[in-house]
């Protein structure tokens, strides 16, 4: 429901959204982007209306996530709705940003760099292009949701800040992988733009679990 009232106001603006979009690929003057049909141009349009929508209505999808996980919290416990919502947002819209502004641009670079060095004109289907972005946009966007859900989790009492200490070694694994499935390179150095992050949100995490997790006991023995 949310999203689709944020669908219809960002199709207002699905030219501007467009253009944001597109503005990475076409900052390299060797790309041209291409469609196979003359219908493609609508969906390129609902796509990405639809990755705008989904941001700009994560706080009322994240309210509706609160809302489904408070019942297993203490009454007491439910007061921190709000900075669950505020900080899942911005984390959301967070990771959205460094998928813009770093992660996507980067891999994209080296993308398009290894085709011009085989000798190969870069002619990109648009349709293939936008979903590349939507994929990356969203999934960084639900990546660095890490520290909120560690939050919740620690406050129903199923993680602590030692089980995630002890569990750091196979964090690192999984970071690695999820980097390797969301970068569409097999490129070192990009998967590291994913993963780094990924393992510094993973030990903000155990911080939140420390604190939250501590104060859960204290309150629970009250």
């Amino acid at each position: 429901m949310s999203v689709g009232a944020a669908f219809a106001v960002c199709w207002l603006f699905a030219d501007n959204l467009y253009d944001i979009a597109s503005a990475p690929i076409r900052a390299n003057p060797a790309v041209t982007l291409s469609v196979s049909r003359p219908q493609d141009i609508f969906s390129l349009y609902m796509k990405v209306t639809l990755v705008a929508s989904i941001f700009f209505s994560s706080p009322l999808i994240l309210t509706q996530a609160w809302l489904f996980i408070s019942p297993g919290l203490h009454p007491h416990e439910r007061r921190y709705a709000i900075p669950f919502v505020v900080s899942a947002s911005v984390l959301f819209v967070t990771g959205g940003a460094f998928g813009y502004y770093v992660a996507f641009p980067a891999a994209l670079h080296f993308l398009l760099d290894w085709i011009v060095a085989s000798k190969l004109t870069p002619i990109i289907d648009a349709v293939e292009y936008f979903d590349l972005f939507f994929s990356i946009m969203v999934a960084l966007g639900i990546v660095f949701q890490i520290p909120a859900v560690i939050f919740v989790f620690s406050r129903i009492g199923l993680l602590t800040a030692g089980t995630l200490a002890r569990y750091f070694k196979h964090a690192v694994v999984d970071c690695v992988v999820v980097a390797a499935v969301i970068t569409p390179t097999t490129d070192a150095s990009n998967m590291l733009i994913i993963a780094g992050p990924m393992l510094v949100l993973y030990c903000v995490g155990i911080g939140v679990a420390w604190v939250f997790g501590k104060r859960r006991i204290a309150e629970t023995e009250e």
